[in-house]
């Protein structure tokens, strides 16, 4: 396993749909709880975290593919995109709000970590295998280096999750655990 050596001036932490309505419909309280651990010690060191979620503005705005399994559409609650408030965003802090699985098409995220100078991204969220995977793969066409927190995702089925986390996500990038990216970032509690 090649080591992380993380520079928190050139490295961001991009989280993916640890929003209300996905959190609770994903069952993915410890994954917030993985999740805050990062986003605290990315305050810490001054690294940059981007929070994104997924929200539509009318419904119209919202793909409609014809697919064999389509997504069924109901009427989300008020607050369904609102981010889960044991992560401690801030008014000041940099959302993303996407309108579809990756969370840099038709998005200023990749503008806003060129302009930082960010080379490195530390990935984690709520669905592996489609917003995180998603997100993933446009920051590998992109040139990002990425590190993948496999147990701060999760998705549907333990086979979903897998399928990432064993075939795609270590030909794009480096995977770990929470804890072994806190211990190798110099930020274990």
């Amino acid at each position: 396993m090649m080591p992380l050596d993380v520079n928190f001036q050139k490295t961001a932490l991009v989280l993916i749909d640890l929003q209300k309505g996905i959190v609770a419909t994903a069952n993915g309280q410890e994954i917030v709880e993985k999740a805050a651990r990062l986003v605290r010690l990315f305050r810490e060191k001054g690294g940059f975290i981007a929070f994104v979620n997924v929200d539509f503005h009318d419904g119209q705005d919202r793909l409609k593919p014809a697919t064999d399994q389509p997504v069924p559409t109901v009427q989300p609650p008020q607050d369904w995109a609102e981010f889960v408030p044991e992560l401690g965003v801030r008014p000041d802090d940099y959302v993303v709000t996407k309108r579809q699985w990756g969370a840099f098409f038709g998005t200023d995220l990749d503008l806003q970590l060129r302009r930082r100078g960010i080379d490195t991204i530390v990935l984690c969220g709520i669905a592996t295998n489609i917003g995180v995977e998603s997100t993933a793969r446009e920051a590998f066409q992109f040139g990002y280096h990425q590190i993948f927190i496999t147990d701060a995702m999760k998705t549907f089925s333990k086979e979903e999750h897998e399928a990432s986390c064993n075939y795609i996500f270590p030909r794009i990038g480096k995977v770990r655990s929470a804890g072994q990216f806190l211990a190798e970032a110099g930020g274990a509690e």
